[in-house]
């Protein structure tokens, strides 16, 4: 049984869209967005190694630990702020309906 969840994701122009996510596919937030059509680069397709997925997380969510190959991409990437996460790294589950992220500016 899908269970959908609605994620709000403000793109670089500030503009809200609110995306339906299905949760029983094990995607992560790059790929919702590019699936939606939203300006998500994701070069290194998914591996953590280019920060072009960049975004920050707007919502009170509780989300997984950074791994160390985030926080190293992160290292290197512009404009990252404490809320900066790689959307290539966040597994939408159920727990995450009503997060919201904007898209970081392009590097």
């Amino acid at each position: 049984m899908s269970k959908d969840i609605t994620i709000q994701v403000i793109d670089r122009n500030g503009v809200s869209h609110n995306v339906i996510v299905p949760t029983d596919m094990e995607l992560n937030l790059m790929e919702i967005c590019k699936a939606s059509n939203l300006p998500v680069e994701g070069i290194c397709g998914g591996m953590a190694l280019c920060a072009s997925c960049q975004c920050y997380i707007e919502s009170a969510h509780k989300l997984p630990v950074k791994s160390d190959d985030e926080e190293a991409m992160l290292a290197e990437a512009f404009y990252v702020k404490e809320n900066s996460r790689l959307a290539c790294q966040i597994q939408l589950q159920p727990n995450l309906a009503g997060l919201v992220v904007r898209l970081a500016p392009e590097g």
